[in-house]
């Protein structure tokens, strides 16, 4: 008798059990699972920041860092697109500065309506976008080198639209209600069911659509499961926040933000063009399609978010001065995505990186400021965590290399 009819019902499913377990040990090493990696270190996180001082899991402590986290995972959006090319964008920070400047001078100094001021900003963020991008594609200019020159330039931008005055405080409720407005119990429960019920209908409606082409077998407790967790997730979030100041406008904004690019990014033909140039651009080029100018969008959306981002920023603190967009809010914007699984190497991310991430090195800051540590200390701290991240995806993209040789 051969070793395979010897082999017993038992056998069979040891074997087919330590497959699973190695597959899902494979998967997690070469990033596939890259969210429940970053789950698990922001539980650690929390844990560390709550032994050392008990205060940073209040109500209150949290709904602040959901504000913190607000204008960096905005512009985290618009920096996992240019990730998803393999490109950089290193003029984030200094266009949000800029766009919120734009803002707040138009509407204090020269009586422009709020919403007339704020859309001019993010124009502006888009035009700047446009033009880096163009340069970009137009010249073969490294991404590094034209938005560095960027940085640089927005900056100067930002020091002569403030003027001599350098600091212009924010008054208008239409613009300082943005980050400051919280809603009541009755409508954060709203949200939460109809977040859950959203959820559970897309999964459903994805499961029921993958049958009935006959692209799955797999069974509706995996799904089940996932529902479950996101409804506790979202039930836990929004009781936190109640026993506080309640659902914060500003975090409603950056969900619909998140949902709205992941949904661009996965279930349109411009979000499926951006994944192939990422990819192989030349083959994205061959297959026809039009290279240049998703580049060039995807640097516009970047420079756009970012310009909504400063508009959060600007919001919350109720002024613009000329550190607006500086300081560390670049490396927070790029090390967010990266942290959480996005690709440096392109063609490989979510947009869900740019909340997860968000979270994560929002709440490293957060723990530090509540532990009085020294801005030297925070600086370190978070260069190591991106360094590691970096060195993570390295190595995980080397495996999946290595996996596809074999």
């Amino acid at each position: 008798m051969s070793a395979a009819e010897g082999t017993t019902p038992a056998t069979a499913g040891e074997t087919r059990e330590a497959g699973t377990a190695s597959q899902a040990v494979r998967r997690f090493v070469q990033g596939d699972l890259a969210s429940l990696r970053v789950v698990i270190g922001l539980a650690v996180i929390w844990a560390i920041f709550q032994f050392e001082n008990d205060r940073f899991l209040t109500a209150e402590n949290l709904t602040n860092l959901m504000l913190q986290i607000t204008a960096v995972g905005l512009i985290s959006i618009g920096i996992v697109y240019v990730l998803l090319l393999g490109e950089i964008d290193l003029s984030v920070g200094a266009v949000s500065g800029l766009a919120a400047a734009v803002m707040a001078v138009l509407n204090v100094q020269h009586g422009w309506s709020p919403y007339l001021a704020i859309v001019a900003a993010v124009l502006v963020g888009t035009a700047i976008g446009l033009l880096q991008g163009s340069v970009f594609t137009r010249f073969g200019v490294p991404s590094f080198v034209v938005t560095l020159a960027g940085l640089l330039a927005w900056q100067g931008a930002l020091l002569q639209v403030l003027g001599s005055t350098g600091s212009i405080n924010i008054n208008d409720p239409k613009i300082t209600g943005l980050a400051n407005t919280f809603y009541s119990d009755v409508v954060g429960w709203i949200f939460a069911a109809v977040v859950i019920a959203t959820y559970a209908g897309i999964v459903l409606a994805g499961y029921r659509s993958r049958v009935s082409h006959g692209l799955t077998g797999e069974s509706l407790a995996p799904l089940a499961i996932r529902i479950v967790l996101v409804a506790l997730i979202t039930i836990v979030a929004v009781a936190v926040l109640n026993s506080d100041r309640g659902v914060p406008l500003a975090l409603l904004i950056l969900l619909a933000f998140v949902v709205g690019f992941e949904y661009l990014a996965k279930r349109t033909r411009f979000g499926r063009h951006v994944y192939a140039v990422g990819g192989n651009a030349e083959a994205a080029r061959r297959a026809g399609i039009g290279v240049d100018k998703i580049r060039i969008a995807v640097f516009a959306l970047a420079s756009t978010m970012a310009a909504i981002g400063g508009i959060l920023a600007a919001s919350r603190l109720l002024a613009v001065n000329q550190s607006s967009g500086g300081s560390e809010l670049l490396l927070l914007a790029i090390a967010g995505p990266v942290i959480a699984g996005t690709s440096l190497f392109g063609g490989r991310g979510a947009v869900w990186t740019a909340l997860l991430g968000a979270l994560v090195i929002g709440s490293i800051a957060n723990g530090m400021d509540l532990l009085a540590l020294s801005s030297a200390v925070k600086f370190m701290v978070t260069g190591g965590v991106l360094l590691l991240a970096v060195i993570v995806d390295a190595i995980a993209r080397q495996q999946r290399q290595a996996a596809g040789r074999v």
